[in-house]
């Protein structure tokens, strides 16, 4: 990677906004009252291993329990056993810590506690097939959703109705404890429903949309999943549900924040923040010609804002993958933005998955700056050819440019920062 000081900004940025959604900062202000029965701690997602650990160095009496995380992103525990399982799509190990958690919490009382450590991942690794349906057929169909370029709140949709777990279940089984769940949000909207699937949380969509989801994308097969959505024999728990009155949801972190903990970062250096929307959504590599105009129109006029200034966003974009590449929807989105910057001379951007994750690849994103194009040149890179081909990790690997933090432990999205720097 070229070294310069707005490419270290840029990722300090980055480091910025990962700090602020550190799990052993944000869950401890958020425990419940101890009770007068068992504490029992569950959780799957990327971020719960650490939650757990925060959950154990603040709680004042005896706690037990099971989380499952992604494969690297463990923490050791002392008290709550931590599982490692496949992500994104699902597998075994997965599917057997879901059904030890689902029985770890039936069968409790009104005196127990359930605490419930719920983050970004949780949907793949929480993985229990609804009756009739096997590993295979959830595997088959994420597999589908993942190269379709349908949106989180469609595919958790899917999930749910697939599920004996999501989509409510969960929180339904541990009735009549009371139970507390914390969440480390990655959902554009920040809806308690989508996050992880919303294992704890009543819900609102049906069999009817999750098949009509399918039909979106054309997604016909497994014949089991097909059949299992049009026959829509259980329901999700809905919003009234009496198993929920005794669950409450509770976001500790969001993407709202990370953007603020940048943006303040950027006032300590003088450099004015814009922030965008936390909530960004569509094809990243539109979504990358969009943030190029904006950043044009800074530079040609000084609107929305004059330089120095930096543009903020966060959110969840799609790649639909029809090349021979990897997708990752940060590097499609930056290759895009540095396509449509043509070597713009004060721009430089980062954009990263604050889970250290992009897509299926163990890299968070990459940086670009004018030198992009040129140097990619240099070397025999064909930047539109290499976007068409879906293989912004390929281009950005080549020209050494990739973010790579390891697993962050955490998960609230995608961040992006492009930096505008004056003339002269």
């Amino acid at each position: 990677m070229v070294s310069s000081r707005e490419r270290a900004f840029v990722q300090r940025l980055f480091e910025a906004a990962i700090a602020a959604a550190d799990p052993l900062e944000v869950v401890p202000p958020h425990l419940p009252a101890p009770p007068r029965g068992r504490t029992l701690v569950v959780g799957a997602g990327k971020a719960s291993a650490k939650m757990a650990r925060a959950v154990e160095e603040h709680w004042p009496g005896p706690l037990e329990g099971l989380v499952v995380t992604r494969y690297g992103h463990a923490v050791p525990c002392r008290r709550i056993e931590i599982v490692e399982a496949a992500h994104p799509v699902p597998d075994a190990a997965g599917l057997a810590a879901a059904r030890r958690i689902l029985d770890l919490v039936r069968g409790l009382g009104e005196e127990d506690l359930v605490i419930a450590l719920v983050s970004g991942g949780g949907s793949a690794l929480l993985t229990l097939p609804a009756e009739g349906l096997t590993l295979a057929d959830k595997q088959a169909v994420n597999r589908a959703l993942l190269r379709s370029g349908a949106t989180i709140l469609e595919m958790n949709c899917v999930r749910k109705h697939l599920s004996a777990i999501k989509g409510g279940r969960l929180a339904a089984a541990a009735h009549p404890a009371r139970l507390h769940a914390l969440m480390i949000s990655d959902v554009p909207g920040d809806d308690p429903a989508v996050i992880a699937s919303g294992p704890t949380v009543a819900d609102p969509t049906t069999f009817a949309d999750a098949l009509a989801v399918l039909e979106k994308y054309g997604i016909r097969e497994p014949e089991a999943v097909i059949r299992h959505l049009r026959e829509g024999r259980e329901e999700t728990p809905k919003p009234g549900d009496p198993r929920l009155s005794r669950t409450e949801n509770v976001i500790v972190a969001r993407p709202q924040q990370s953007l603020e903990a940048a943006a303040d970062l950027a006032r300590a250096e003088g450099i004015a923040p814009l922030l965008l929307g936390d909530a960004i959504e569509g094809e990243a590599r539109e979504v990358g010609r969009v943030m190029a105009g904006i950043a044009w129109s800074v530079v040609r006029h000084g609107h929305p804002l004059p330089a120095p200034c930096v543009l903020l966003s966060g959110g969840e974009t799609t790649v639909t993958v029809r090349g021979r590449g990897r997708g990752g929807r940060n590097v499609e989105f930056l290759l895009s933005l540095a396509i449509a910057l043509e070597g713009a001379e004060r721009v430089w951007a980062v954009a990263g998955d604050t889970d250290g994750v992009d897509g299926a690849v163990e890299v968070a994103g990459a940086t670009i700056g004018p030198d992009t194009l040129v140097r990619a040149a240099a070397v025999g890179l064909d930047a539109r050819a290499m976007l068409a081909d879906n293989d912004a990790h390929g281009f950005f690997e080549a020209l050494g440019d990739r973010l790579v933090t390891g697993p962050t432990l955490t998960n609230v999205n995608d961040f992006r920062a492009i930096l505008v720097t004056p003339a002269g």
